[in-house]
């Protein structure tokens, strides 16, 4: 059985590897989910054959309460709360390995060598890192926390100074793995950081929040695997850190910021940045004119934000494409690398709603199109179609890539009203000649100009 288990152990991380590759690109996303879950299941059933157990019945119950958890949360959270089942995986996954760690620790104690109390000690200390900063993200993300930065005189001091503290002793427990008092010290101060890394944070950096907890999940499940000396656990949680570290910085470059600025520049706070000065009034429109321009259009390009999510629009917006379509306009979905609130957000929503692949543009796709679009429907999107990232090197966002939807021939930008938005920053797109304003819940007016169009 010995032989069997580590053969299931390799099996599970080969499609681990080929299911990370495959989720590079959204035609094989699908299957690369599919051969992760398989691989997964292979290296469940590898660990339950293996000699150290001694009795199933803790086993049994969690792998019952586990999957009626993960069946729930698959089947009744709405592809909208996308973003808050992930921050809720990351939180079981390194809640998971920090109780792992714990229970180690409580086991052997002083009998622990330098290499496996290093091994413990990282993982516990990233693991409840994760579980608390994830926790804090899924309260943003749900808004049972207020989404922009909670800040305090000598913040950024004090987060530095309680990991320096909780690095020290976990320092110090190499040397002296003993002292269980510095062992649950550094415990308690693992999980209090990752409250206070993420409270700064605002909602608008929520896609680096995922990917870089994400990364901390997977390095605590690698060290997890050197602790118990389980190659599937260190091959998978290495891939998870890695591959998650490498996407937080994709995202910051999608941003034009570093990650300092993100942990600790609370991008959001009222009193950041540079105040835009404005020029001209918001006009707004009605959903008849907005309707003829769509019906008559030769290229209409789709730009989905967070509002599509909120309002879950997604299958309005697919409706209303192929009524368009089927009058001759050329339908396009611009997607920016960090719209919505983590990594593929949009493009996880447009899948639900049977989008091909096709019709979806990337940013560095699309711009160029946008001086020869009819019409850019902007669906409550903020910073990612903001001019002043573009214009304005005094603005909080200079650099960072946009969707260049003001240069299309007429804008419309559906949205609930007249507020900012999570980022806190004014945006000129919205005062342009050019552009309109179509005030109301996504959702139904989009359903509105889908019946307009029909009319047209």
């Amino acid at each position: 059985m010995a032989y069997f288990s580590e053969f299931t152990y390799l099996a599970a991380s080969i499609l681990f590897i080929f299911g990370l590759k495959a989720l590079s690109h959204p035609d094989t996303a699908r299957r690369g989910m599919n051969l992760a879950a398989f691989g997964m299941l292979l290296a469940i059933i590898g660990t339950l054959v293996r000699h150290e157990i001694l009795r199933y019945d803790w086993i049994i119950a969690g792998l019952v309460i586990g999957s009626a958890i993960g069946a729930a949360m698959s089947i009744w959270m709405p592809m909208t709360a996308m973003p808050e089942r992930t921050a809720l995986s990351h939180s079981f996954g390194a809640l998971a390995a920090s109780l792992v760690g714990i229970s180690e620790y409580y086991r052997h104690g002083a009998e622990l060598g330098a290499f496996k109390m290093t091994a413990i000690g990282f993982e516990v200390m990233f693991g409840g890192i994760t579980v608390t900063g994830s926790i804090m993200a899924f309260a943003k993300l749900s808004e049972l926390v207020r989404g922009s930065p909670i800040t305090y005189k000598g913040q950024n001091i004090l987060n530095v100074s309680l990991f320096v503290v909780t690095a020290v002793i976990f320092i110090t427990l190499i040397f002296l793995p003993g002292s269980s008092a510095l062992f649950y010290t550094m415990v308690g101060l693992s999980f209090l950081f990752g409250i206070l890394l993420v409270l700064p944070i605002g909602a608008a950096d929520m896609p680096v929040v995922m990917s870089l907890m994400n990364s901390y999940a997977g390095l605590a499940s690698a060290a997890t695997g050197f602790a118990l000396s389980n190659n599937v656990l260190i091959i998978a949680g290495t891939l998870d850190g890695f591959s998650g570290f490498i996407l937080s910085i994709l995202m910051c470059k999608a941003m034009n910021r570093s990650i300092n600025n993100v942990l600790f520049g609370a991008f959001g706070a009222e009193a950041s940045g540079t105040a835009t000065q404005t020029e001209g009034v918001m006009r707004e429109v009605s959903t008849e004119d907005v309707a003829v321009q769509m019906a008559y259009a030769r290229q209409v390009v789709f730009v989905p934000g967070y509002g599509m999510a909120t309002a879950q629009a997604q299958h309005v917006v697919r409706e209303l494409a192929e009524l368009l379509e089927a009058r001759g306009v050329t339908v396009k979905y611009a997607i920016h690398p960090v719209a919505g609130r983590m990594p593929g957000h949009m493009n996880v929503l447009l899948a639900e709603a049977n989008v091909p692949y096709s019709s979806l543009y990337e940013l560095e796709q699309i711009n160029s199109e946008f001086p020869t679009t009819d019409v850019a429907i902007v669906i409550g999107a903020n910073d990612v179609v903001n001019p002043d990232a573009r214009d304005n090197p005094q603005s909080p966002i200079a650099g960072m890539p946009i969707l260049e939807v003001d240069r299309a021939h007429s804008v419309v930008v559906l949205k609930r009203g007249r507020g900012k938005g999570f980022s806190g920053l004014e945006n000129p797109l919205f005062f342009k000649p050019n552009t309109g304003m179509l005030y109301g819940d996504a959702k139904s007016s989009l359903s509105s100009l889908t019946h307009a169009v029909q009319q047209a």
